[in-house]
């Protein structure tokens, strides 16, 4: 199931990416953006209707994760005419602040991640009472029709996560290290808990968090529990830029664990080739940042709704060394 799902989305970025290569850019992780902006139009647009869409996310400062999904939204706004007006705060008050701050400028479209619905869905739900189509993406798989939310694109963190134990459990793991890098979000819990209903009886998984605002502090964290605890064989982190911290905790500690992580980034994929990572769970956030535009355009323009009221999942696939260099073509490029 998830390799012809895999194939599919793989077919639809070659496609995307040929529309919108010219107007991405994956350069780093952005600084925490909180009510600003970045405008994105694309010229010779002249018969199309023009319209604003805010897109609020939960990115962490220095997230190069979110450098990709925000390069496919840009792609999508250049080739629809849309205005794109970016922020974020991983704050969750904060940002249902932002999302409050899009209604209060009426416009014409917000495409939001929720990962702490308690905190984030009563304002979602103000957004649909204005008028304003809301489409969930990233987070808040599970909850985001309650929420108000007309589209859903991303993964299934439980199955993801599942997905991932039992690879580890093929691969011998006994005990695994599960590295969150931010408490209270729901997608992050959901991997580790389908992590160890994937490994089963067959091992165990330990939760560590970590604060991944500020790297030595992850490092420091990760590299005590490895020395003081040598049963660890396996660590799995929940993004790329922890993992890449990870891999110096693990030699500082003298571990012989192996690295494993969900999503990616160029840094990783590299990696990924050297061996340094063994594989990674990729959702394809540059197709979750392009669909979110894009659909609220069709909806805005045709009364179009991909996915009809079901999640449009984007992943899980697994990057590893049998497809690592096909992938890193596409990483190079800025939209994987």
């Amino acid at each position: 199931m998830f390799r012809s799902r895999s194939r599919i989305i793989g077919t639809a970025l070659i496609a995307i990416t040929a529309l919108g290569l010219a107007a991405c850019s994956s350069t780093g992780g952005k600084a925490n953006a909180n009510a600003g902006s970045t405008a994105s139009v694309a010229a010779g647009h002249a018969n199309t209707p023009h319209y604003t869409i805010a897109m609020i996310t939960h990115a962490a400062p220095g997230d190069t994760f979110w450098d990709i999904i925000r390069a496919g939204a840009t792609a999508a706004a250049a080739k629809d005419n849309v205005t794109l007006n970016y922020s974020n705060n991983q704050d969750p008050t904060q940002q249902a602040n932002l999302i409050q701050d899009a209604i209060n400028s009426h416009v014409s479209g917000i495409a939001v991640t929720d990962p702490d619905p308690a905190a984030i869905c009563p304002t979602i739900q103000k957004a649909r009472a204005a008028g304003i189509p809301v489409v969930m993406f990233n987070a808040g798989v599970a909850n985001w029709q309650q929420c108000g939310g007309m589209e859903y694109f991303g993964q299934d963190e439980s199955i993801a996560g599942v997905a991932a134990g039992k690879r580890l459990a093929a691969a011998g793991a006994k005990h695994v290290l599960c590295v969150l890098q931010a408490q209270g979000q729901v997608q992050l819990e959901a991997r580790c808990a389908g992590v160890a209903q994937g490994l089963g009886s067959e091992g165990t998984m330990t939760k560590l968090y970590v604060d991944g605002t500020n790297s030595s502090a992850v490092q420091s964290t990760i590299n005590a529990k490895l020395t003081q605890d040598k049963s660890i064989d396996a660590v799995i982190t929940l993004g790329a830029p922890i993992a890449l911290i990870a891999i110096q905790s693990i030699s500082s500690s003298g571990s012989s664990a192996k690295l494993y992580t969900f999503d990616t980034n160029a840094a990783e994929i590299a990696k990924i080739k050297s061996g340094a990572v063994q594989w990674a769970v990729d959702q394809q956030p540059y197709v979750q940042g392009y669909e979110s535009v894009d659909s609220l355009w069709l909806y805005l323009t045709n009364g179009d709704v991909l996915g009809g009221g079901v999640t449009v999942l984007t992943g899980p696939s697994f990057i590893d060394s049998s497809n690592v260099a096909q992938v890193a073509v596409y990483a190079e490029r800025g939209t994987r």
